[in-house]
């Protein structure tokens, strides 16, 4: 993969171009539906401020749908977790737009390997007031390119029932959907890859 690859042909905005990232870490720049300008790039530990207000930025409903359970408030240690990515087991792309001169990020996508290291579940979440602009099947795309790139053979999602968009996300990238045999709240989401 080319680090200085971006599929949109354009140059990052330059007061987003400073945050944290490796030499060698990939970034992607992208134009939304509504216009706006998004760096996609890896998710890091210097990231935790930006992943806990994005986290509490989310409705209730989309935080639900996205830790399939009721979070009000990020933990110090989810919020570690979450940004404490080692890229071998467990990867996560940040995507990062301007708002009024200051880096806000308004969504992420993120898999990490089972055991057997064939398979991997993922999760992907966007800001409520991007929904719709095409941000969840761009960071999805990168995510499974780097998935297969790796040769994971599967890639595995859980949902919860009613998450419509989900739903909907998922079959335009190809992912089949079943019942959840453990939580009839919950599907599954398999794609091959």
């Amino acid at each position: 993969m080319d680090p200085s690859s971006n599929s949109a042909g354009t140059t990052p905005p330059q007061n987003l171009s400073a945050l944290p990232m490796s030499a060698t870490s990939p970034m992607w720049v992208h134009a939304l539906a509504n216009g706006a300008q998004v760096i996609i790039r890896p998710l890091g530990k210097g990231d935790a401020a930006l992943e806990r207000a994005f986290i509490e930025s989310l409705s209730a409903q989309s935080r639900r749908f996205r830790f399939l359970g009721q979070i009000s408030c990020p933990s110090d240690d989810l919020v570690r977790r979450l940004t404490d990515i080692d890229y071998v087991h467990d990867v996560a792309f940040t995507a990062i737009t301007d708002v009024d001169g200051t880096a806000r990020e308004i969504g992420v996508a993120r898999y990490s390997v089972s055991a057997d290291g064939q398979s991997c579940e993922c999760a992907v979440a966007v800001s409520d007031d991007f929904h719709g602009q095409g941000l969840g099947t761009l960071l999805m795309n990168h995510l499974i390119d780097i998935a297969r790139e790796r040769g994971i053979s599967e890639m595995v999602s859980l949902d919860a029932a009613e998450n419509f968009a989900m739903r909907d996300l998922a079959l335009a990238l190809g992912f089949r959907r079943e019942s959840d045999p453990e939580d009839s709240t919950q599907v599954i989401h398999r794609l091959a890859l």
